[in-house]
């Protein structure tokens, strides 16, 4: 029997996302700023709905959405962390435009193969130690956590968790390499000539001591704790083989929880073995910090479990859409603000509902799939917690000094007058 969720059972969400987007600018936004108090707020509003779904009769929704999807989210972005945060790349290159593109450029490429959160996480500290003489940062970080922290990984499973979801689901490992390299090119290049354009901009406004610092306190780029490269690539390989498609039984109904987690299971293992196998005085040196993951884990355990009521009150009330962009724009709108996993799991089970027109993939036609996905990927980007790694690269940023603007100041100064101009425009494009 179906439970039905009332529309009030939304609220704790809505004031879980007001918490994130509003405390930072007030008189407490100093309390706000500690861990701790971050994973108050989440259990203040977690635990009353999970007692109300227990009670009536929803544990098992419940179990699933925190044990199942909350667990494996939190352990996969943390052994990319602790791994890539092993990788210690140290260099000071010239902050031009130019450099600061290709170094974007490159995490773009990497993140569909090593996943946004460790392309992210290799490449944010280079580019701070590049900036650092630069007084206009700002910018180039906001850009980095569209292009590098969620545009990237659109062509794999291991890209960002909602395609690894649709590749669980039935979705071909190499069909978002076949069908989505266009629209990923596309934003992607206009993303990235936007940024140029933009840098180049600030750095004729740069004042001239500080360049000429720049130009005159160069670093060759060096590599060290390349040993986390072999961790790096046993997540890969663990987030691609440990699953009921290799082993059938982590799948069976009446299989044990520490079997369905098997892959967890190994992912700690591979954060331990990183750990102990990485000198102290890299890390150090790379001014690796488990402050932003934690930071990550305290505000999404807040998140998914409020999310639990949300989510099923959307699949008990689909949303009236039946058009490829309007599942772009509806899928990418709630993966702003929902974790964008289970966002294109709720837009997958819509479209299931719709006939089938044209090549069919994973039970429903292949633009509502394309559709899906970009709006998972690409919206993630427009805010700080519509993808992991946002949060990440914003804490990391932050302990380096750049002062990032808040959770409105991100949307109003960033990704609603930059990023979906260039959706939109991808959009009409192809979808």
């Amino acid at each position: 029997m179906e439970h039905l969720i009332p529309s009030w059972m939304l609220i704790p969400f809505v004031v879980q996302l007001l918490c994130i987007a509003i405390l930072p600018l007030t008189k407490v936004g100093e309390w706000w700023e500690e861990n701790k108090h971050k994973l108050y707020v989440s259990l203040l509003l977690g635990l009353p709905v999970g007692i109300w779904l227990c009670v009536n009769g929803m544990s098992e929704e419940l179990t699933h959405q925190m044990v199942y999807d909350y667990v494996p989210f939190i352990l996969l972005l943390m052994a990319l962390f602790v791994t890539t945060g092993g990788i210690c790349i140290k260099g000071d290159m010239r902050a031009t435009p130019t450099t600061n593109t290709i170094i974007m450029a490159i995490g773009w490429v990497l993140a569909s193969f090593m996943g946004t959160t460790g392309a992210a996480m290799l490449l944010i500290r280079l580019l701070l130690q590049t900036i650092s003489q630069r007084q206009y940062k700002v910018h180039t970080i906001m850009f980095f956590i569209a292009i590098v922290a969620n545009c990237g990984g659109l062509l794999t499973p291991l890209g960002d968790p909602p395609l690894f979801l649709l590749f669980q689901k039935g979705v071909p490992f190499g069909w978002f390499m076949q069908n989505m390299i266009p629209e990923w090119a596309v934003t992607g290049l206009l993303l990235l000539g936007i940024y140029w354009v933009i840098d180049s901009y600030y750095y004729r406004k740069e004042p001239w001591h500080l360049l000429s610092a720049d130009a005159r306190e160069q670093v060759k780029v060096t590599a060290r704790g390349l040993i986390n490269v072999f961790w790096l690539l046993c997540v890969i390989a663990s987030t691609m083989f440990i699953n009921s498609t290799y082993i059938p039984a982590m799948g069976e109904e009446g299989a044990p929880w520490y079997l369905k987690l098997l892959r967890e299971w190994v992912f700690v293992v591979i954060i331990i073995l990183s750990m102990l196998t990485t000198k102290r005085e890299v890390r150090k040196d790379n001014e690796f910090s488990w402050t932003p993951i934690l930071e990550v884990a305290c505000v999404f355990l807040g998140i998914f479990a409020t999310m639990t009521p949300a989510l099923m009150f959307l699949q008990q009330n689909p949303l009236p859409i039946t058009e490829p962009w309007q599942f772009v724009y509806s899928t990418g709108s709630l993966s702003a603000f929902l974790d964008n996993a289970p966002t294109a799991m709720v837009f997958h089970a819509t479209a299931s509902t719709l006939p089938v027109e044209g090549a069919a993939v994973a039970g429903i036609s292949s633009v509502l799939m394309k559709a899906i996905c970009m709006g998972a990927v690409f919206f993630g980007a427009m805010t700080y917690i519509g993808n992991g790694p946002n949060f990440m690269v914003k804490s990391i940023a932050e302990q380096s000094g750049v002062k990032m603007p808040s959770f409105f100041g991100y949307m109003l100064r960033f990704s609603l007058i930059i990023l979906l101009p260039v959706f939109i425009i991808v959009q009409l494009l192809f979808i």
